[in-house]
């Protein structure tokens, strides 16, 4: 184990092998206790499918999976020499979107899997914007099924050219992205070089991610602790549970609770059914804190030190990206936001400017509607409060998606706040 963890998404099209590097890397890194694969294998060979176990060991995440064996959700979590990893958003998520935008799920990097005999799809091109937008600094881009394409280097390199192009529309700095020939089936480029592919000589993808540059612990920031639940535990009282995003928690702290504008002493930390003095980034905690009862405050408030509360917005600038409106939008339109675990219907008071997504330059100002495709800088007001941070600031609080009709159509991040 090494102390240092990173949060990396996968990303990519549904039918790229998402699913089956992600077992492939937990496999390979023995995530996975070797009779669980025994049992998919054997599951496997019975339905004829030989050699899927990798994919099967990712299946159990899917809700819909009726199959027998799970696997303890613990195993999204794979190590190597330099990382304790966690894969945020597992494949075949339906809200892959709104889970790599919200609280959570802030990836430190990426992998992006793209099929070398597919090339770039809608999704790619849609995961790609979102990485950009929200931040993400590195990506390692898998060029997969190479065993499909016969290994043939002049494919790798048409996809690979494809994918650049793609990053220079977006403004990805084509720097900060490494490409691997792999495939997760045959286990080509994962956790050992592949004779596959003599042509290639870069770093297979395990050391890829060992290489991938230190996050920044966000332990000086100030405490910004999202609430998930609220229970009520006999002997205790009030307990908000929730996943620290920034800064510390430690027992005898003042802390306040926004937008419900309440506080307190914290009196207890719980962490693994264990009582803690303190609590940092990551940790999933459940706390009491004194004078706080059951209605008092709810899931998408915001615990934060008493002497620098999380902000509550009156209105919010931000930038989004337009990924499948209902056709335009246009000022005066009210969708829900997701923010960290806040779910709050917001107007979108005016559209201030598109800009060019390829160059990131302004395009129009005040454009009287937007549509798929573009980004924009727009003016929100939260129907009822919302906490939100700028992304400048607190990152971690600083992004949303926007859903409407059970999807994704716009992802963003706050530009500044105007305090209620």
């Amino acid at each position: 184990m090494s102390d240092q963890h990173q949060n990396l998404a996968i990303i990519g099209h549904v039918d790229h092998g998402k699913s089956t590097l992600v077992g492939r890397l937990l496999y390979e890194t023995g995530s996975v206790p070797e009779h669980v694969i025994e049992q998919h294998r054997e599951e496997a060979e019975e339905k004829g499918k030989g050699g899927f176990e990798f994919a099967y060991v990712m299946d159990n995440l899917a809700e819909e999976r009726e199959r027998g064996v799970t696997i303890d959700i613990a195993h999204q979590e794979f190590s190597t020499d330099a990382y304790d990893f966690t894969i945020v958003d597992c494949p075949g998520h339906r809200d892959f979107v709104k889970n790599m935008i919200t609280g959570a799920s802030q990836a430190d990097n990426a992998v992006l899997v793209v099929a070398a005999d597919d090339g770039v799809a809608p999704q790619t091109q849609e995961h790609v914007f979102l990485a950009r937008t929200l931040g993400i600094d590195e990506l390692i881009i898998g060029i997969n099924k190479m065993d499909i394409v016969d290994y043939e280097e002049s494919t790798y390199d048409e996809v690979v050219e494809e994918v650049n192009q793609l990053l220079k529309q977006v403004q990805f700095n084509t720097e900060d992205a490494s490409f691997i020939p792999i495939s997760a089936f045959e286990g080509d480029n994962i956790a050992e070089e592949s004779d596959n592919t003599p042509w290639y000589d870069g770093e297979i993808l395990l050391e890829a991610l060992n290489d991938l540059p230190e996050p920044e612990p966000p332990t000086d920031a100030p405490l910004r602790l999202p609430i998930q639940d609220v229970y009520t535990i006999s002997g205790i009282g009030t307990v908000p549970v929730g996943r620290i995003e920034t800064g510390l928690l430690n027992t005898g702290d003042n802390v306040s609770f926004q937008p419900s504008d309440v506080g307190g002493e914290v009196k207890t930390i719980e962490m693994h059914h264990e009582e803690v003095p303190k609590a940092e980034p990551g940790d999933n905690v459940g706390f009491n804190v004194r004078g706080i009862g059951k209605d008092d405050i709810r899931r998408g408030d915001v615990c934060g030190p008493a002497d620098d509360p999380p902000s509550v917005a009156e209105t919010f600038q931000a930038q989004i990206v337009v990924m499948q409106p209902p056709s335009v939008i246009t000022a005066g339109y009210t969708p829900v936001f997701h923010a960290h675990t806040a779910q709050v219907a917001c107007t979108i008071e005016s559209i201030d400017k598109k800009m060019d997504p390829s160059s990131g330059e302004v395009a129009e100002e005040n454009p009287d509607f937007i549509q798929s495709g573009d980004a924009a800088v727009v003016t929100i007001r939260p129907q009822k409060p919302l906490s939100i941070e700028p992304s400048s600031e607190i990152p971690e609080l600083g992004s949303f998606a926007i859903r409407d009709m059970g999807q994704t159509i716009a992802a963003g991040k706050v530009l500044d706040v105007n305090e209620k």
